[in-house]
């Protein structure tokens, strides 16, 4: 045991630092999954929770660097961890529970205050033992550097652990819950350690009533993948329906027992595209950017028998998902690659498809590096000389992105055209819009026909309608695409 007035021993200050500097990290990357089902996965969402972290850095350092000149370090060390991990247990618990009772807004509100809770406390502790390492003020810079190189390398290994390990192993629930008992047990440690006052007993008991909490929250997902919360909703009105959501988003809907049914309009829009510009019942060969629930490529397989659909899909547990509870099955008709879809489309051999469709999300938008230019570039190289591309896209409101990605595949391919409600064509309101681009026209009167057989409503607009509904839109590159800023303004209901 160490006396009260020796200084920190120096493992157990830097132990102290790495850990609480690694633990603040390990708190920001899993709140953006625990936002991400009320707030969508968005720069804005990454934004905020970065910009809440460092501002709960900020405070906690100031206000602890402040503290540790009045109070005694060593009395609060075991406080402060204790609160964090109280606070961190809980956060599972009661971002849930606002995002399920209420909107965005007080769901902001919690989520900043347990971030910034728990982040001002953690970040407290390093000046807190800067303190108590500080004996020699002919050692003050070495003391200093060495505890602030000390704490980068936890916030590193804090980063490291939760994107490569942690998210793809552990629900987000078990990552807090779980981090909030080893501050516990570290606060317990340090009380012990220091010598000043038996451990209480209430903060272990707040992150065991915050761990069953989280465990029987509302808002928990039939699997925490390592991008989403993924959820399977069936259909009460047909026995063979099924919903996905990701992040609280209807991505997919699956009939497993007749891929033919297609529910959702974009799909039958894509369907109908498909059925009037190739010729009846002939097998294509396919690419597919983002699975999904592969509601497309299974309807291909029955209306086109002989076709082979290759599927780049980001995240394996939406493949698991799409194995274990939407009952699918790959073969040399259908391969899906674990595989960011912007490497796996350089991956791939000149002109050797006649359809690509790109239906990726991140949240509520197309990844920004699928967009641009040199993405559109890549699509264009795939397909061969009569293939097109197809693509889903939402916006809202002018549709200032729908209009940007148009410009941009029209600087690339010979025609282009849209379709979609006409309220949202007119910028009236919000939805999906279907884009196919090639180096051929396709026969919009068909399209339109097919589709209203369907009873599906959109028009489709091309050649100088489109220019003009495209305006002076910017073309998106690699260089500048701010894709996210383009959507806002968000549905926020």
């Amino acid at each position: 045991m160490e006396s009260p007035s020796a200084p920190l021993t120096g493992w157990v200050a830097g132990a102290l630092v790495f850990g609480s500097s690694a633990a603040v990290l390990v708190v920001e990357i899993v709140a953006l999954r625990l936002l991400a089902p009320y707030l969508g996965l968005t720069l804005e969402t990454s934004t905020l929770v970065i910009g809440i972290a460092l501002t709960a850095i900020a405070v906690g350092s100031w206000a602890g660097g402040r503290a540790a000149d009045t109070v005694a370090p060593r009395r609060t060390l075991a406080p402060l961890l204790a609160v964090s991990g109280a606070v961190v247990a809980a956060t599972p618990f009661v971002v849930r529970a606002a995002g399920e009772a209420a909107t965005t807004g007080p769901v902001l509100l919690v989520a900043a205050l347990v971030i910034f809770v728990a982040g001002a406390a953690l970040s407290a502790v390093t000046p807190m033992v800067t303190k108590l390492q500080l004996t020699d003020l002919g050692e003050t810079g070495a003391v200093v550097g060495r505890l602030s190189g000390v704490g980068t390398a936890g916030a590193i290994a804090g980063t490291v652990l939760t994107g490569f390990v942690l998210v793809s192993r552990v629900p987000v629930s078990g990552i807090l819950v779980g981090l909030g008992a080893l501050l516990v047990v570290a606060a317990v440690a340090v009380e012990v350690l220091l010598h000043r006052r038996r451990p209480g007993v209430v903060p272990a008991v707040v992150v065991l009533v915050g761990g069953l909490a989280a465990v029987v929250a509302p808002g928990g997902c039939d699997e925490e993948t390592v991008y989403h919360c993924a959820e399977i909703v069936a259909d009460d009105e047909r026995s063979g329906g099924r919903l996905l959501l990701l992040d609280g988003v209807g991505h997919s809907y699956v009939d497993v027992d007749d891929p033919t049914y297609l529910e959702f309009d974009y799909v039958q829009s894509i369907a109908s595209l498909v059925d009037t510009a190739y010729p009846a019942g002939e097998p294509l060969v396919g690419y597919h950017l983002g699975a999904g629930g592969l509601t497309l490529p299974r309807y291909l397989d029955v209306v086109r028998p002989g076709t082979t659909s290759l599927v780049s899909e980001i995240d394996p547990g939406v493949v698991g998902v799409d194995t274990e509870r939407l009952g699918l099955r790959t073969g040399e008709s259908l391969e899906v690659r674990v595989e960011d879809g912007r490497l796996g489309l350089e991956r791939l051999d000149d002109a050797a498809y006649d359809l690509v469709v790109g239906d990726a999300f991140g949240g509520v938008t197309v990844p920004w590096h699928l967009t641009t230019r040199e993405a559109v570039t890549e699509v264009r190289r795939v397909l061969a000389d009569d293939g097109l591309y197809v693509m889903n896209l939402i916006d809202h409101g002018d549709v200032a992105f729908a209009r940007a990605e148009v410009a941009t595949l029209a600087e690339q391919f010979d025609h282009v055209a849209v379709a979609s409600q006409s309220e949202t064509l007119r910028f009236e309101d919000g939805g999906n819009l279907v884009v196919v681009a090639g180096d051929r026209a396709v026969d919009a009167a068909a399209w339109t026909g097919r589709m209203a057989e369907r009873d599906l409503d959109y028009d489709v607009i091309e050649g100088a309608a489109l220019e003009r509904w495209v305006g002076g839109a910017e073309v998106l590159t690699d260089d500048h695409a701010p894709v996210d800023q383009l959507l806002t303004p968000y549905p926020t209901g």
